[in-house]
C-alpha cells in the first residue's frame, strides 16, 4: 500500500527519540493514531472533488533528513531574502533548522524567534497541536505525527515589533524524492503587534512533497500581519494548512501568494473565537503550464461583532487549473457579523480552467454577508484602448495582467516583499514591464 510504504516509516524513526519531552511524544502518538485511521482524499471526497491528489500519493518518498541541507548556501537563497529581515530570519531546510543560515540578532525585548528545541517549552506545549485539526484532516495528522523541529515565534504582551520576521522553508530533493513536514507556531500576546513572512521555496527544479502546518494565535487586542509565499519547484507538490485562532478584539491579516508547485493546496482556516475580531484575507495565485492551485478558506464567526473580508484573485495561462473554495460560517448568536468575500479569475488561455465555490452558512440574524465570484478574459476594448495610446499588443496585455494582480500585491506593507512579488509574477507570466 502507498500509505504504508511512503509515509508510516517516519514514525518508527521518531519513536526512537526518547529524549523528546513526554508531552511531545504523546502528541505525536495521538496524531499517528489519527493518521492510521484516516483515509487519503479521493475523487469522492467532497473537499477534494476538484483536486486529484493521486499524483502526490503515487510516488515513493524518503523522509527528509538534516543532511539534505548541505548543498544549500546563503548565496543560493539570496533571491528569496528581504532587506527588512536580514537579521530577523529563521531558515529551515526540508523542515530542519539551519543555524548557519539563520540570523535573529536584531530581535530583543523578550521576543522569541527560534526553533522548537531552543524555545519556551511551556508556551509551545500549551499551543502546539491545539488548533490544527489532526483528528479529521489526514495531512495535518501526518505533519503532527512527524513533528521534529519547527519555527516558534512568541511576541509578549504589549510588545509592538517594527521589524518583520521571516520564516524561510527551503525544500530540496537530493538523490531521491523527499517528503518533509515544516511546522510553525506563532503566538501573539495581549496587545502585541508583529509582521510574519512565511516563504516556501526551492533552489532546484526537484520532485518532492512539502506538507506544512502553521498555527497562529492572537490573544486579546493582538494584531498579526501574515504573508505566506509559496514559490516552490513546478515539479514538486505542496499541501499547506494555516490554522488561526483569534481572541477578543484581535486582528489577523493575511496575504497568500501561490505561484509554484505542480499541485499546490493551501487550507486557511480562521476561527473568530470571541467578540470584535477583525480578519482580512487576501490572496493571489498565478499558474501556467499544467499546474494546479487550490485555495480552501474557512472563516468561522463564533461570536458577535466580528468582521471579515476576503479577496482572492487568480491568473491562469496555458492548461493550468485553479480551485477556490471559500466558506464563511456565522454561528448561532454571532450577531452583527459583517463578512464579505470575492474571488476573481483572469484566464489568459482558452485551455485554462477554474472551479470557484464561495459559500455562506448563516445561523444568526442581523448580519451582513456577501459573496461573489467572476471568471473572465482580458477585454478587447481595453486592449484596443491601450493600442490607441501607442502600446503594442504584448505590452498592453502585460499591463492589464499586471494591473489585475497588483490589486492584491499593493496591499503588502513590506516594500521589498512587494517588489519581489512584482518581479516573480511578471517573470512567471514571461512578461516585461517596468514597475516602480
Amino acid at each position: 500500500m502507498v500509505k504504508e510504504n511512503n509515509f508510516l516509516s517516519v514514525f518508527s524513526s521518531l519513536a526512537e527519540r526518547t529524549s523528546d519531552p513526554a508531552w511531545l511524544l504523546s502528541l505525536r502518538e495521538r496524531a499517528a493514531a489519527s493518521f492510521e485511521a484516516l483515509e487519503f482524499p479521493t475523487a469522492r471526497t467532497e473537499e477534494w472533488k476538484y483536486t486529484n491528489a493521486a499524483p502526490i500519493l503515487k510516488l515513493d518518498y524518503r523522509s527528509a533528513s538534516g543532511a539534505d541541507g548541505k548543498g544549500v548556501t546563503a548565496e543560493g537563497i539570496e533571491k528569496f531574502s528581504f532587506a527588512e529581515t536580514r537579521h530577523s530570519r529563521l531558515v529551515f531546510i526540508n523542515g530542519f533548522y539551519s543555524r548557519e543560515l539563520s540570523d535573529v540578532s536584531v530581535l530583543s525585548g523578550g521576543i522569541t524567534v527560534s526553533n522548537f528545541s531552543n524555545a519556551q517549552a511551556e508556551v509551545i506545549r500549551r499551543h502546539l497541536g491545539a488548533y490544527a485539526d489532526y483528528h479529521r484532516q489526514v495531512f495535518t495528522a501526518l505533519n503532527t505525527a512527524s513533528i521534529n523541529e519547527g519555527a516558534f515565534v512568541h511576541i509578549p504582551d504589549g510588545k509592538i515589533l517594527e521589524t518583520p520576521i521571516h520564516l524561510l522553508f527551503v525544500s530540496t530533493s537530493p538523490g531521491a524524492n523527499t517528503i518533509s513536514h515544516p511546522r510553525a507556531l506563532v503566538v501573539a500576546g495581549r496587545g502585541a503587534m508583529a509582521t510574519v513572512i512565511e516563504s516556501f521555496v526551492s533552489i532546484a527544479d526537484d520532485v518532492y512533497f512539502t506538507n506544512a502546518v502553521t498555527e497562529v494565535v492572537t490573544h486579546e487586542g493582538a494584531a498579526i500581519d501574515h504573508y505566506r509565499l509559496q514559490e516552490e519547484s513546478e515539479r514538486g507538490f505542496h499541501i499547506g494548512t494555516t490554522q488561526v485562532h483569534q481572541e477578543r478584539a484581535s486582528s489577523y491579516s493575511s496575504c497568500a501568494l501561490s505561484i509554484g508547485s505542480r499541485i499546490a493546496r493551501h487550507n486557511l482556516n480562521v476561527t473568530l473565537a470571541d467578540e470584535n475580531t477583525q480578519t482580512t484575507l487576501n490572496g493571489l495565485y498565478v499558474v501556467t503550464g499544467d499546474q494546479l492551485s487550490d485555495s480552501h478558506l474557512l472563516l468561522d464567526h463564533a461570536k458577535p461583532h466580528g468582521a471579515s473580508s476576503q479577496l482572492y484573485k487568480g491568473i491562469l495561462d496555458d492548461r493550468a487549473r485553479a480551485v477556490f473554495n471559500g466558506k464563511v460560517i456565522v454561528r448561532e448568536g454571532a450577531l452583527l457579523t459583517d463578512a464579505r468575500q470575492l474571488n476573481k479569475n483572469l484566464l489568459l488561455s482558452g485551455d485554462a480552467h477554474v472551479d470557484t465555490k464561495p459559500e455562506l452558512e448563516i445561523f444568526a440574524d442581523d448580519v451582513k454577508c456577501a459573496h461573489g465570484a467572476t471568471v473572465g478574459q482580458l477585454e478587447d476594448d481595453e486592449l484596443f484602448y491601450l493600442s490607441t495610446r501607442g502600446l503594442d499588443p504584448e505590452k498592453a496585455r502585460a499591463l492589464l495582467t499586471y494591473g489585475f494582480a497588483e490589486d492584491v500585491i499593493s496591499k503588502i506593507k513590506v516594500a521589498s516583499v512587494r517588489r519581489q512579488l512584482d518581479e516573480f509574477v511578471l517573470t512567471k507570466l514571461h512578461q516585461n514591464l517596468e514597475v516602480s
